[in-house]
């Protein structure tokens, strides 16, 4: 396993070790004690989560005020644009996001920590995202922010709108925003 730095250090990338043949792979998608050491969060995940979504679908961004989530994302079918958000008030990079793509191919994951909003953007025909959290969905917490806020700038890559729930439509700008501080 190995660790990927990203524009804004307390995101991470995990890059497994992949053992393939003629036969198909092995991978270890989750290794308590090699995470821990690697990146340094000790916290216990919690609860595991799994959607399925089809193309141009776009989920987020969203972070519970109470209770906040650390969650690890990898994806094990298709392709999607994970994105995290920093929403801490008083961090350096507040307001800053970073994106990267997470397939069933790259076999990455993506560590989000408690504190950043998270989203991401179906780019293949529908994809299958797995992860792990460190604390239990609470939904008289959770909140959004919208996908498009212009003070933040999430470059999506769409061509068209995408497809989103009625609950996202409804996020907030980060400035207008609960946010962490």
């Amino acid at each position: 396993m190995e660790v990927i730095t990203t524009a804004i250090p307390d995101v991470v990338i995990i890059e497994p070790k992949v053992f393939g043949d003629e036969r198909g792979f092995f991978l270890e998608s989750y290794h308590q004690q090699k995470f821990r050491e690697l990146t340094g969060v000790t916290s216990d995940f919690v609860q595991d989560n799994h959607s399925r979504s089809k193309q141009n679908v776009l989920r987020g961004l969203h972070y519970q005020i109470q209770q906040p989530q650390g969650k690890l994302v990898r994806v094990v079918l298709g392709s999607v644009l994970d994105v995290a958000v920093d929403i801490r008030k008083n961090s350096e990079t507040f307001g800053k996001w970073v994106g990267y793509i997470l397939s069933a191919n790259n076999k990455r994951q993506l560590w989000v920590p408690p504190g950043f909003a998270h989203g991401f953007l179906v780019v293949s025909e529908q994809a299958e995202v797995l992860y792990k959290t460190t604390d239990y969905y609470a939904p008289q917490y959770e909140r959004s922010i919208l996908w498009n806020d212009p003070d933040i700038g999430i470059e999506w890559g769409l061509n068209d709108d995408p497809i989103i729930s009625a609950k996202d439509a409804q996020g907030q700008r980060l400035k207008e925003a609960e946010v962490f501080s």
